[in-house]
């Protein structure tokens, strides 16, 4: 018999999203954004630990032994969602999410050493996957991991377009060593270690080249295969809540300049062809929001379905989000272009999210390959 899945909110998400979204609305403005957007880290460190402090969402996948607040995933959306309608620029999705769950795949050591920092909101954390292009693929991964004394490794490569990996107190490289597939903990001040800021088009989220040389390095122990492949799965389910909770926003503030907007002495909300690109736009929306809703629940309760509906609700989130974003911009009309509206921002982070660990065409062809369709 399948498993009754239920999207409802219960009362306690329903009061989570309540007051994280009160929280961002006087802490995340459009203001705040934008200063941070042109600061070098790209997100107010003291604000991460006032998170912390005062919601303890960095500590809300983590178990209670470790300080954590022990919820799932679907609480999980519940947040992405409103960090996305923000564009809060904050290290959750690599540290609370990706730098997370690696590490609840970890041993027992390497999950008491870290997960209560990053939970009190003093340490941040990413995952170094990437090389070259930037395509997720552990198959291709050629950094090296050679073995040294104590238990340690010598840890030799290149990382591309890791998230946050400018600023991250700790950074968990997926390494080879003799064929074998390991996971490295590798702190900020580590020699041997460089960083390089990427210049990106979204300036909300940061990504980074991590060069190590012969950087000396901890392995975290678990099966690092498994831990990367989940942890892949429960980003792309994270980042589709994320993107539902912007690409909502943008039908918000369309619908809401459509009805205060008159053209020829009428709300241009009344004109036919805005009434059916927001029409549309809802339609795209509530199927992505469901996509997501799915992707979550399978993250909690079923592990075998989830890299199945993760691809899904990349692909289904990624074009609602890119869609809204440029529809937003053109209901808006010339002011939706200038710097000063916050339009392009939310089309910039779309488009960003969309090509973030493969687009939509890739995770198409995922999805055929796990249903063993003929591409």
């Amino acid at each position: 018999m399948s498993p009754t899945v239920d999207f409802t909110y219960t009362d306690e998400q329903l009061e989570l999203r309540g007051v994280l979204r009160k929280y961002l609305a006087a802490h995340s403005p459009e203001s705040v954004v934008r200063e941070l957007m042109d600061s070098a880290g790209g997100y107010d460190r003291a604000q991460w630990k006032d998170l912390a402090d005062q919601l303890g969402l960095q500590g809300l996948l983590v178990p209670e032994e470790y300080g954590g607040l022990g919820l799932g995933a679907t609480e999980l959306g519940v947040v992405m969602e409103e960090l996305g309608a923000h564009l809060a620029c904050l290290p959750f999705l690599s540290t609370s999410v990706l730098a997370t769950t690696v590490l609840l795949s970890a041993d027992g050591e390497a999950a008491a050493a870290w997960l209560p920092g990053i939970v009190a909101g003093e340490v941040t954390a990413t995952v170094a996957v990437t090389e070259g292009r930037g395509a997720w693929d552990p198959a291709a991964i050629t950094t090296e991991a050679v073995p040294a004394c104590g238990g340690r490794y010598l840890v030799t490569g290149v990382k591309t377009f890791v998230p946050d990996g400018h600023t991250a107190d700790l950074v968990l490289v997926a390494a080879r060593s003799g064929g074998e597939l390991l996971l490295l903990a590798v702190e900020a001040d580590t020699p041997g270690l460089s960083r390089h800021p990427h210049s990106t088009m979204d300036q909300t989220r940061r990504f980074a080249t991590l060069e190590f040389g012969g950087a000396p390095a901890t392995p975290i122990g678990g099966d690092a295969a498994k831990a990367l492949d989940r942890a892949h799965h429960v980003a792309l389910a994270a980042l589709s809540a994320e993107q539902v909770g912007g690409a909502q926003r943008c039908l918000d503030m369309a619908v809401e300049y459509a009805k205060n907007r008159f053209q020829f002495g009428r709300p241009i909300g009344s004109f036919q062809a805005i009434k059916h690109k927001c029409a549309d736009l809802l339609i795209l929306i509530e199927a992505a929001r469901a996509a997501s809703a799915f992707a979550l629940w399978s993250a909690d309760a079923d592990a075998e379905g989830l890299p199945l509906a993760a691809a899904m609700a990349k692909v289904t989130c990624s074009e609602a989000f890119f869609r809204a974003a440029a529809d937003n911009i053109q209901i808006h009309g010339g002011i939706g272009f200038t710097w000063e509206h916050p339009a392009h921002l939310y089309f910039k982070r779309a488009k960003s999210s969309e090509l973030l660990w493969g687009d939509p065409a890739l995770h198409r062809e995922r999805i055929s390959r796990l249903l063993e369709l003929t591409v």
